[in-house]
Formats: C-alpha cells, sequence, structure tokens
C-alpha cells in the first residue's frame, strides 16, 4: 500500500523547513553581512549607535549564517609563497655553541682550550687545544644529542659527531632536519593564520601546498602587495648587547659579534653579539601604544622565564647599551638606566600609528621560523568577482529554467513534484553550505548547476519505472509504490560512486578543485534526499487526495 507513516513525513517536512531557513540569509546577503559585522565589533569595541543600527538588520532570533563568498566571487588578494626551511638549521646550529662549549669547560685539563670555528651555516666546527683528549670530548657532546620525536626518526639521534684530528664537527641529522621542516611549515601556517585573523579578514583560505609552500587567499583585500607587507616580515624580535658603533657596515666586528644596520639612520651600524640575551619566542604580548613623548611606540611584555633573563641582564649592565633588533635591523638601543624588573618594556622608534599598530600584530602572532619567498602573487577586484557571481547566477538560472521546463514537458504532474523538489533541494545546499561555513567559489557554482541537473536524474529513474509498471497492467498505487523499490539500487549506485569521486576531489585536491567537490557532495546528499523521500511525499499526498483511477506520466 502506498503510504507514508506520520512521523516520518514530520522528519521530511522538518529538515526540509529547517535547511530552507538557513538558507534564508543567502537572499539578504548585505544586510546580514552588516549585520554580523556589528555584532562581532560591538562584543569587541563596544555599542555606538551606527554598530546598533548595522546589528538591526537582521533580527537576531533568525539564523545569520552565510556562505562565505571565495576570492573569485568577492575579490581579494592570492599568495604562493615558499618557506626557506634551510634558515632554521642555521639558527639550531649557533645555538649549539652554547651548550657544547658549557660541557667541555669541566673537562679542560683533558681536552684543553675549546675554540668555535668558521664553518658552513648548516654546520658548527670547534677544535680543542689537546687531540688525545678527542675521545672524551666527543663522549661529553655526543650527551647533548636526543632522541628525534617524531615516528619516521624512531631510533635516531638530532645531531651527529664526527672528528678529524683536533676539530668536532656537529650537524643535524636527516631525521631531524624532515622533523625541523615539518615543525617548521606547520608553525608558519599557524602564525600566519594567526596574522590574517588579527587584521579582521573574512574567512581567509590558508594550505599547505607540496612540501614547503603555503597558499594564502584572502577575500576582500585590498591588494597582494598589503598581503605580502603583512605575511612578508618575519618579525624576527632580539635583545642583544651593543659592542659599538661604526659607519662602516664591512667593519670587522670580531669573533662571535655581528654588524646590523640602523633602522632609521642610513650609514649607522651597530657591533652587536650575536647570540641574544632573550628573543620574540619569550613574548606573551604586544601592544601599541605612546612614550613619554607622545610618540607611537609599543609596548611589549616577556613570560616568566624571558622576564627573569632580561631582568638578571640589566640589572647586571647598568649604563650599557642595549640593542632591540627586529628582523636584522636595529630598530632602538638604548642606555639601560635601571634593573628592568616584571618583564616588561617599551620599544620606540621613528613609528607611525599604522606602523606601530603593525608591529605589535606582528609580535603577538610571534615570529615566522624561517623567511619566505614568494612565487606568486594575483589581485582580484570586486568589479571581477561581481561579474563571476553575475555569470554565474545567468548560468543558473538558465539551467534550472531549461530542467524545470524539460520535466513538466515531459511528465507533466510529476514533472511538476520534481520541480518542486529540485527547488528545494537548491535551497537545501545553500542551508548545508551556510551550516558547515564552506566557501563557495566559482567552480562551486559550477557544481551546483551540475547538481541542479544531477538532481532529476533520481526522478527520471523512477518516473520511467512507474510507466513500465503502469504499461505491465499495475495498479496506480501499485506502479508508483514498485516504481521507487525498482529504481532504488540504480539511483544509489549512480550517486554513491559521483559521491565517491567527489570525496577524493576534495581529499587530494586543493583551491577551487575542493570548492567544486563540496557543493558536488553536498549537492549528491540533497538530490537523493529529495528524489527518494520529499517528491514521493508529495506524490503520496497528491494520491490520497485525488485517489485517481489511473495516472499518465
Amino acid at each position: 500500500m502506498l503510504q507514508i507513516e506520520l512521523w516520518k513525513r514530520i522528519v521530511i517536512w522538518g529538515l526540509c523547513v529547517i535547511g530552507l531557513i538557513m538558507a534564508l540569509p543567502n537572499g539578504f546577503y548585505t544586510r546580514v553581512e552588516m549585520h554580523n559585522d556589528a555584532i562581532v565589533e560591538i562584543e569587541k569595541l563596544g555599542s555606538t549607535p551606527q554598530r546598533e543600527a548595522d546589528a538591526a538588520l537582521w533580527p537576531n532570533w533568525m539564523p545569520s549564517g552565510l556562505v562565505n563568498l571565495g576570492l573569485d566571487l568577492r575579490g581579494g588578494a592570492h599568495l604562493l609563497a615558499e618557506v626557506q626551511v634551510g634558515d632554521v638549521y642555521e639558527a639550531r646550529v649557533k645555538g649549539m655553541w652554547p651548550s657544547v662549549r658549557d660541557v667541555l669547560r669541566p673537562e679542560r685539563d683533558v681536552v684543553g682550550a675549546v675554540r668555535r670555528l668558521e664553518s658552513p651555516v648548516d654546520e658548527l666546527r670547534v677544535r680543542i687545544a689537546n687531540p688525545q683528549g678527542m675521545g672524551r670530548a666527543l663522549e661529553l657532546v655526543r650527551a647533548l644529542a636526543q632522541p628525534v620525536t617524531t615516528l619516521a626518526g624512531v631510533g635516531s639521534k638530532d645531531i651527529e659527531f664526527s672528528a678529524s684530528g683536533d676539530v668536532i664537527t656537529m650537524v643535524l641529522s636527516e631525521a631531524e632536519k624532515l622533523a625541523s621542516d615539518e615543525l617548521t611549515i606547520a608553525r608558519s601556517l599557524e602564525i600566519i593564520r594567526r596574522r590574517v585573523d588579527e587584521v579582521g579578514t573574512r574567512e581567509p583560505t590558508i594550505q599547505r601546498q607540496g612540501t614547503n609552500r603555503i597558499l594564502v587567499q584572502v577575500p576582500g583585500l585590498g591588494s597582494a602587495q598589503e598581503l605580502k607587507d603583512l605575511l612578508g616580515s618575519t618579525a624576527k624580535l632580539e635583545f642583544k648587547p651593543v659592542i659599538g658603533r661604526t659607519g662602516d657596515k664591512d667593519a670587522n666586528p670580531g669573533a662571535r659579534n655581528e654588524v646590523l644596520p640602523d633602522a632609521e639612520q642610513d650609514g649607522l651600524y651597530y657591533i652587536v653579539e650575536e647570540l641574544p640575551v632573550v628573543t620574540g619566542e619569550d613574548l606573551v604580548d604586544a601592544q601599541p601604544a605612546f612614550d613619554q613623548n607622545g610618540r607611537p611606540a609599543v609596548n611589549f611584555r616577556f613570560n616568566p622565564a624571558g622576564g627573569r633573563k632580561f631582568g638578571d641582564y640589566t640589572a647586571q649592565n647598568i649604563g650599557s647599551p642595549f640593542a632591540i633588533i627586529l628582523d636584522d635591523e636595529v630598530i632602538s638601543a638604548p642606555i639601560i638606566q635601571s634593573h628592568i624588573s616584571g618583564g616588561s618594556g617599551i620599544i620606540t622608534g621613528d613609528f607611525t600609528v599604522e606602523q606601530s599598530t603593525k608591529l605589535a600584530v606582528l609580535l603577538r602572532a610571534g615570529a615566522l621560523p624561517a623567511k619566505m619567498v614568494f612565487l606568486e602573487e594575483r589581485t582580484i577586484g570586486p568589479e571581477l568577482g561581481q561579474d563571476s557571481i553575475d555569470a554565474g547566477k545567468i548560468a543558473a538560472i538558465i539551467a534550472a529554467i531549461g530542467v524545470l521546463v524539460f520535466m513538466v514537458l515531459s511528465y507533466g504532474l510529476f514533472g511538476l513534484f520534481a520541480n518542486i523538489a529540485l527547488i528545494v533541494n537548491v535551497g537545501l545546499i545553500f542551508g548545508l553550505l551556510s551550516m558547515i561555513g564552506a566557501t563557495l567559489t566559482l567552480p562551486g557554482i559550477a557544481g551546483i548547476v551540475l547538481t541542479v541537473g544531477m538532481a532529476v536524474d533520481a526522478n527520471v529513474l523512477v518516473f520511467e519505472r512507474i510507466r513500465e509498471e503502469i504499461k505491465a497492467g499495475r495498479g496506480p498505487a501499485r506502479a508508483i509504490e514498485l516504481g521507487y523499490e525498482k529504481a532504488l539500487s540504480a539511483i544509489l549506485d549512480a550517486n554513491i560512486t559521483t559521491f565517491i569521486t567527489a570525496v577524493i576531489l576534495f581529499v587530494m585536491g586543493s583551491g577551487p578543485v575542493r570548492g567544486f567537490a563540496i557543493t558536488l557532495g553536498l549537492g549528491i546528499i540533497t538530490s537523493v534526499f529529495t528524489a527518494i523521500f520529499v517528491t514521493r511525499l508529495l506524490l503520496v499526498i497528491w494520491f490520497e487526495r485525488r485517489r485517481p483511477k489511473e495516472i499518465e506520466v
């Protein structure tokens, strides 16, 4: 008997209503977007009449989730950056010297004096005065090696040691380099995400590409250069003792020192120690502020460990200059006037308000572990994005009209029921996209247009089966029931295989390919739901009211 239980009807209509309500805000996109932005600003910055007016553009009790528009629809900036993972090796190797020196110093009577030699950037070479003590020296320094913490590096040490004559050479092991590369990319992704989020951009796309590349797409940003300025600086903050000043950039700084330029005054260079007292990694906060003269500056605060090191150094070096270095440029070199306790201080310089705000953002987000080289940059204007939206709308409308007309002409009243289900189907797609916070791209619109055609495919299979049952002499109710039963396996097989394809595209693809895969996959789910349940429910309701003696499909 052709019938659907009451609870099933309630569930089917309930899901349709929920999906359409979730999709409704997209019909008032600008108003809802202004409402959402105003709510966020009120929470962060407080209430103003303008913000309250914008917040009132959409009822608070209504859903306000929107389908996020991708870069090709909203316009914005696109960058593909390559992370210079090798930069991290040099920092790791340089940082090994204090530990090596400290572990060999108590054994000076065996190994003799210890001296660091000039070496390639990814090596540390140390000479001992007594070659007969090389065995003991290797035993001591090898104790500094730690196990590699990754699964692929099980059984390996992070540092490899070798000896030649009176020289010990230390390098990172291959397993440690691989682990370091993974960590560098992961940290870079996280820091880029923090920096982009700090400036309030909307739904950025930040993805890893290959082994050492990162794709960054920020909708609504004015230019790729603006994004490069935000991401291009490593924001590597260091505090180093000052040895002296010079006007010659090629001056000999002496052992374990380096020459760095002044950020404000051309021709002025500082000779500073190579190893920092404290770095930006110890920062926990940085905020734009003003100094005692009313000039823009940045207040900073260290964590307990960094604050202790900073305080101890200032207490022992009152009257000495102290360089604040950002990305290998001395932005300030004040004289230590007194013991600075509490782990906080202020960075002054020739800043504008915008520059101090940007510097605070960079310092809060953290320093990039390695520099980035930008391989590809692209700016998409909002006008081009609007053109893409308009073209997508036209394509979708033409496709929908074509399908709707075809179904009515081919199947009459049954085709009309399929068309109602098709409209519900498109609404459910947008409802799901809004619920999961997915980003709609131009290929995503193509996926929706394709879904419009595929959505009626299941209905076509059912209606053709019903036709066959009617020709075989079945009654109307039995023909409809058998039509759905016999078409179900074909519908599921076709859509499951297509859904598997969508999943593979999503997992293996990136960017536009993923946008297409998301809408295609969601469209398949909603298409099967509307074809098997919604269209059938409409037919059952019609049949219960009319009780036709015969039907014509």
